[in-house]
């Protein structure tokens, strides 16, 4: 197909919508593509799941579905914070939009070093990055960890002649942040907070060392939230946070649960890209 003849193709996109209703997102959703992503000095390869999304004037037929591909596609070098931003506003200039959100999903793993033998594996955690630019035109980043963790329950060591009940927790973490703040700073809150850091490779001396520590440090579903919100709200990053704590229980089948939403310590009001 010539240029001539992409002229000639009518754009019912940008057609007049009778109806005056403004779409508040529409765009493309669940989009698995793969990028690489720098949290440290360190990048790595990932499968990210992408949502994307603009404003719809209420003027405007409809959106241009392609050029959100077109953005990925344009997406060349490792994705850090500031240039995860700047593909959100890239975005809004390429569907000119006033107001748009990418979601990013991607897993992400460190490597965890076992207490007593040293031998190293991996951990995986699901990290979510979130771009929003509103119509005032203020740029929101948003970050979140799933972090899991070990918890043993306090009343269960007091009450028992000996041993206590313990469960694998999952402690998620979300922040709207002031200023880059990299995946494994929030792990380590999600960590000090645990009764016990879990690893995906322990050897028997490891065992008995992550066994001890947990029974040495009690902690409820409620200590854990109110560790991770405390270290939340005194940190000048963060501006916005939802800690959430899910203990997958040992001895009951249910989950216990425990949320804090709260304020960190940041004055400014957006993300500084």
């Amino acid at each position: 197909m010539n240029a001539l003849e992409r002229l000639l193709l009518p754009d019912v996109q940008a057609q007049t919508d009778t109806r005056q209703l403004r779409i508040d997102g529409v765009g493309i959703k669940n989009v698995r593509y793969p990028l690489t992503i720098r949290s440290t000095e360190t990048a790595f390869a990932t499968v990210a799941h992408l949502t994307m999304s603009v404003g719809l004037s209420a003027a405007i037929k409809g959106t241009h579905m392609s050029r959100f591909i077109e953005v990925l596609e344009a997406q060349t070098e490792a994705l850090d914070q500031p240039r995860f931003m700047a593909m959100a506003v890239n975005m809004l200039e390429r569907l000119e939009a006033q107001t748009g959100t990418i979601d990013m999903r991607f897993p992400y793993f460190i490597q965890r070093i076992a207490p007593v033998s040293l031998v190293k594996s991996l951990l995986d955690i699901d990290v979510s990055w979130r771009a929003h630019i509103t119509d005032q035109g203020i740029n929101e980043l948003w970050l979140k960890v799933v972090v899991p963790a070990t918890s043993l329950c306090p009343c269960s060591k007091d009450i028992s002649d000996y041993g206590a009940h313990n469960q694998r927790s999952h402690i998620s973490i979300e922040v709207a942040l002031a200023e880059a703040m990299t995946i494994e700073a929030l792990m380590d809150i999600a960590d000090q907070s645990a009764s016990c850091e879990v690893y995906g490779l322990l050897k028997r001396a490891d065992e008995k060392y992550v066994t001890e520590r947990a029974y040495d440090n009690p902690k409820f579903v409620e200590d854990i939230v109110r560790d991770v919100a405390l270290a939340l709200s005194t940190d000048s990053r963060v501006r916005d946070y939802i800690v959430d704590v899910e203990n997958f229980e040992s001895i009951h089948n249910h989950s216990a649960f425990a949320r804090i939403t709260g304020v960190g310590l940041a004055t400014s009001f957006g993300y500084a890209s």
